[in-house]
């Protein structure tokens, strides 16, 4: 039975806290300093080391705009890893080929089904390319054949904090690259009436991949979707 989200991240810090206590002063700091730490996941199959300065951009505008306590370094632990399973918030892209291992399969389902929280994104846009194709076929041997499903645009991540009419439409999209289609939508599993992971072939990761001094260039902030997309996580 899965648990709710808060009670799921704060169980995980208190975890982790014992755990980092016993490895020693070369661990992470102790997750009771922060309410929110970043999580990439690595894992085996494919090419997961993208979008590298997205999460320092997305963690600064998590400090610019909410009084969450953020750690701003960027955590990376193999999908593989059962320490995965403490974390708020993972995120997990890619282009390449999607296969998990055991234990990568292990870590993911359990974690998913015990009110963990994943943003997957295919940093192809393209619903025919190597990274969707791969994924979504993990997600119906994991989940079931009808897991993934299209959220409506009034769902609740879309006025988490910011308000949105669905999810905004990335510069990477118009390009000509992939399948050539704005994606007017995300899917999500949901496990007990909430997202567990938040899936895009938008490819919000490269959109978001700028030194986030850049940010004054832009009309308009486009991370802030991003500030929706992890309070949801830790707050629904």
């Amino acid at each position: 039975m899965s648990m709710p989200r808060r009670k799921f991240i704060k169980n995980a810090c208190i975890a982790f806290a014992a755990q980092t206590f016993f490895r020693g002063a070369n661990s992470w700091a102790q997750s009771s300093d922060y309410d929110f730490y970043f999580t990439r996941l690595s894992y085996e199959s494919g090419d997961w080391e993208v979008d590298e300065r997205m999460p320092a951009n997305v963690l600064n505008s998590l400090i610019e705009y909410t009084s969450l306590r953020v750690d701003i370094k960027e955590r990376i632990i193999p999908l593989s890893d059962p320490a995965m399973l403490n974390a708020p918030f993972c995120y997990m892209a890619g282009h390449r080929l999607v296969q998990f291992s055991d234990a990568e399969a292990q870590n993911f389902k359990q974690y998913v089904e015990n009110g963990g929280f994943v943003f997957v994104d295919d940093c192809n846009h393209d619903i025919d390319g190597m990274f969707a194709k791969t994924f979504e076929a993990q997600m119906r041997g994991l989940f079931g054949e009808d897991a993934l499903q299209k959220i409506p645009n009034d769902h609740p991540i879309y006025s988490a904090f910011f308000t949105f009419d669905g999810p905004p439409r990335t510069s990477i999209e118009l390009n000509g690259w992939g399948d050539d289609l704005v994606h007017n939508y995300l899917k999500a599993i949901i496990v007990n009436g909430k997202i567990a992971v938040l899936y895009s072939n938008k490819d919000l990761g490269c959109e978001w991949d700028y030194d986030f001094r850049n940010k004054r260039w832009l009309k308009e902030d486009n991370t802030k979707f991003a500030v929706n997309i992890v309070l949801y996580a830790m707050t629904a």
